[in-house]
């Protein structure tokens, strides 16, 4: 059986996403892969599969109940941002979270 994913291709992708893996790691998400792609491989070979609709919602009856949109009035701004530490101009102001 032809690999599809290889340890490089694990590596450029954890690159992209800005996450290092240790080999142990990349080993671990192509064993995943490797089993995942086993189950794809079995869920083909069930007969008439291609038949079958796709599933929309997990139940059968499930019915979307829309309400009506009703306007109403909002707070006003400057009552919302009286309820903030820093703000400047209608934006609040929140400590950095993410790294350089």
């Amino acid at each position: 059986m032809d690999k599809k994913f290889t340890k490089e291709m694990v590596d450029e992708y954890a690159d992209k996403l800005l996450i290092g893996l240790t080999d142990e790691e990349n080993k671990m998400v192509l064993d995943e892969f490797e089993i995942i792609d086993e189950t794809i491989n079995t869920i083909n070979e069930i007969e008439g599969i291609e038949k079958i609709e796709p599933m929309t919602h997990t139940l059968d009856d499930f019915e979307y109940e829309l309400r009506e949109d009703i306007v109403e009035e909002s707070i006003p701004i400057e009552e919302l941002l009286s309820n903030c530490d820093v703000h400047s101009a209608r934006e609040v102001e929140v400590p950095k979270v993410v790294g350089e």
